[in-house]
């Protein structure tokens, strides 16, 4: 309690304390919690995210394809929803796993990681184009003589990264295989079964059409 002198010099008494003040501001501060500071966190919830749909142009195993997506979509999202080429895979969605793994103007990459509309211009390849069920690829074959796709969430990206790694390493070694595939995870822990399949699809590959 606090107190002042009046003006015949008597102190006389407030009615005002430390233990007071803090209650009248925790009140306060829960009042405009509940109320005005909700209410501004409600009107920031129901706001627009982004812009909308725009057209944007891919080029997908050698065809253009005209699709209309949010600027948030993601490669793996327009592949598969908006598109229906759904080889690449949506697993853990954040580039850890290589199940969503593309073939991006020569390199394999994850597709969950890239944004649809910062790839138009240039030149995007899935298993669909990689390996057609009329034509598979000696890479498809290998898995399927050496057993390594198992429950097969992660075969497809196994199966495009094999693909692009021999391309770039036509005559590797079992540890370069072991190395080279490193950016993808296989659940079932069939690594030695895809090792062998890519051993034996560079042997099978050399000469062939698909080198």
């Amino acid at each position: 309690m606090s107190s002042k002198k009046d003006k015949d010099g008597k102190a006389t008494k407030l009615n005002f304390s430390r233990r007071g003040f803090l209650t009248s501001v925790g009140v306060t501060s829960g009042a405009l919690s509940t109320g005005l500071l909700e209410s501004e966190a409600e009107a920031e919830q129901t706001k627009t995210a982004g812009p909308g749909e725009v057209p944007i142009t891919l080029n997908i195993n050698g065809q253009s394809h005209n699709v209309s997506v949010e600027p948030r979509y993601t490669l793996c999202d327009t592949l598969r929803n908006r598109l229906d080429i759904t080889a690449s895979k949506r697993v853990c969605d954040r580039g850890t796993c290589g199940a969503c793994s593309v073939i991006v103007d020569g390199k394999v990459m994850y597709s969950c990681t890239m944004l649809a509309i910062d790839l138009q211009g240039r030149q995007i390849q899935t298993l669909e184009g990689l390996s057609p069920v009329n034509n598979p690829h000696p890479v498809s074959r290998a898995f399927v003589n050496n057993d390594a796709q198992q429950c097969g969430y992660c075969t497809p990206g196994f199966v495009t990264a094999s693909i692009n790694f021999l391309q770039h390493n036509p005559d590797p070694t079992y540890e370069d295989v072991k190395k080279g595939l490193g950016g993808n995870l296989c659940r079932c822990g069939t690594y030695v079964g895809i090792r062998k399949a890519v051993l034996e699809a560079a042997q099978n590959m050399k000469g062939g059409s698909h080198a």
